[in-house]
């Protein structure tokens, strides 16, 4: 009874060295790739080959294609990826988790500890975080092995169990079992690779044989398929689809091989013969790549497939965030990307409604008023929605680049938000104009499309160089801020003497100051939003 206890103990500690270790070593990779990472994802086409290429890319990095094919829900769900994209970069994320299984495969546990010792040594005495991350990646491929050791040694009793036995016997005479047993066990560790290493180790230990291990494999690409099912809840239809698409693609693949698994298990001991660690993990790259290959050429087919069982299409345009999930979390650096993007649109949505008020005002146009207070419901969505990420994003391992991007976000959506407090303002001013019939001079109209221009030309430099991080073009933001100041001032003085001189009513002339106060009030804003660029770039 203590032996199996002590077992247990052993194989569980062995494994959680080995997921730790391959997270460590994953989270390492992904902040040493950094902005590369980032540019690979947004590389999508809808050329399906480019797509499997960086599907099996990112996979290789992050050491996951369940956080791979996660993410490609997050992006579907936010419109930033079709279906036909996001099945190429699935069926890459399979062939990208592989490469776990075939590092695995390379039996370096008895140097373990020396990739431990190097790497320890980088994280604690680097400086540099570039050399912290490269420091995780040699300590995380260090524990791995290190893992894979403990639960070869653990695993090493279980040959002379007759239960053992009878138990690998009845996976290799029934497949299916095999396929449910894989697929429970991955979708349980939340990773193929791990299920792949817990064969490695068995078959390390002499207690497993390829044909035994075939079925489990195949299972596993099922069971990887749970956590993307499961992080469609709350999500549009084609997010769901994409999720679907990858558990037909796995289901599919499986019960296209198994009919030929002795042809696999002999293609594959013939490539490795008498190693089966190297068997194992050649076979789930074969079947992988293969099933893709047979596949990918389908792929219309299947979104067909996806259409029929989840009918309907989503609306293009949303009321809510279009860039940001809580999906992309798992990458920061995606997500500090796709921040951007999002407070790049509210910053977009705030200009556009400070141009629609302007020409209501002028126009006296009550649709347009219309549609600036339905665009102030969006950009305080938004405000709410991005400060929410920045706090969940700010917890997250960032680089000092991120660090310095999140810091500054926080304040420019604050500043964004009063641009379009700001641009309401105008609309209600346009209304009040409406309602009292009141008509200006061409002299008024004139400075007052004088300092709307010196407005928006501030806050598209203030877009601009946040959305490039771009110093340069924040500083030419201070010459314009100084033109409305002088312009706010000057027009002020002017409108107080026709005021004077009895050629504008009272009224109007107040409707008047508060126009040009709530744009003077919107550059004010603009070179915040400039200088926050500059102060954290």
């Amino acid at each position: 009874m203590n032996s199996i206890v002590i077992t247990i103990i052993s194989l569980a500690g062995g494994l959680g060295l080995f997921l730790y270790g391959m997270k460590l070593m994953g989270d390492g990779l992904e902040n040493a790739a950094g902005e590369g990472l980032k540019k690979i994802l947004e590389k999508v086409t809808s050329n399906p080959i480019i797509a499997v290429l960086v599907g099996a890319a990112v996979t290789a990095v992050i050491q996951s294609s369940s956080a791979t094919t996660v993410m490609v829900v997050g992006f579907v769900n936010a419109g930033l990826m079709n279906l036909a994209q996001a099945v190429g970069v699935i069926m890459g994320a399979n062939i990208g988790t592989t490469i776990t299984a075939q590092l695995v495969a390379f039996k370096l546990d008895e140097i373990a500890p020396l990739f431990i010792f190097v790497g320890a040594a980088m994280v604690m005495l680097a400086k540099a975080k570039k050399r912290k991350d490269i420091g995780n990646i040699i300590l995380g491929f260090g524990i791995l092995f290190t893992g894979m050791g403990m639960m070869s040694g653990a695993m090493k009793p279980l040959t002379e169990s007759p239960m053992f036995e009878h138990l690998v016997v009845a996976i290799g005479n029934n497949m299916f079992i095999g396929v449910i047993v894989g697929a429970l066990l991955t979708a349980v560790l939340q990773s193929s690779s791990a299920t792949t290493g817990i064969l490695i180790a068995l078959a390390t230990a002499g207690a497993i044989d390829i044909r035994a291990a075939l079925p489990i494999l195949f299972g596993c690409n099922i069971g990887t398929c749970i956590t993307a099912m499961l992080s469609t809840v709350g999500t549009n239809k084609t997010a769901h689809k994409a999720a679907l698409l990858h558990l037909i693609f796995n289901v599919g693949g499986t019960i296209i091989f198994m009919p030929f698994i002795n042809i696999l298990g002999t293609l594959v001991m013939d490539m490795s013969p008498g190693d089966v660690q190297r068997q194992i993990a050649n076979s789930h790259t074969v079947f992988n790549i293969a099933n893709t290959i047979i596949l990918l050429p389908l792929r219309n087919y299947l979104i067909l497939i996806v259409n029929k069982l989840v009918p309907g299409e989503d609306e293009i345009e949303k009321v809510g965030p279009k860039y940001i999930d809580d999906r992309l979390l798992e990458t920061p650096v995606i997500a500090a990307g796709q921040v951007i993007k999002e407070t790049i649109r509210m910053a977009n949505k705030a200009k556009q409604n400070l141009e629609l008020s302007m020409e209501a005002f002028i126009k006296e146009d009550e649709e347009l008023i219309k549609k600036v207070y339905d665009n102030e419901e969006i950009i305080n969505v938004l405000e709410e929605s991005i400060t929410t990420y920045l706090v969940k994003l700010s917890k997250c391992e960032l680089s000092d680049k991120e660090t310095g991007i999140v810091a500054s976000t926080f304040h420019i959506v604050n500043d964004i938000e009063r641009i379009g407090d700001h641009a309401e303002n105008i609309a209600d001013l346009a209304t009040q104009r409406s309602n009292k019939k009141l008509k200006y001079s061409e002299d008024a109209i004139s400075e007052l499309d004088e300092i709307y221009n010196y407005t928006t030309s501030a806050l598209q430099v203030a877009i601009d160089s946040y959305e490039n991080r771009d110093v340069k073009k924040a500083i030419e933001i201070n010459e314009i801020e100084e033109k409305i100041n002088s312009s706010e001032k000057s027009y002020r003085d002017k409108h107080i003497k026709r005021l004077y001189d009895g050629k504008c009513n009272a009224y109007a002339g107040a409707i008047f100051l508060d126009l040009i106060s709530n744009f003077e009030r919107i550059g004010d804003h603009a070179k915040n939003i400039a200088e926050s660029v500059i102060e954290n770039n």
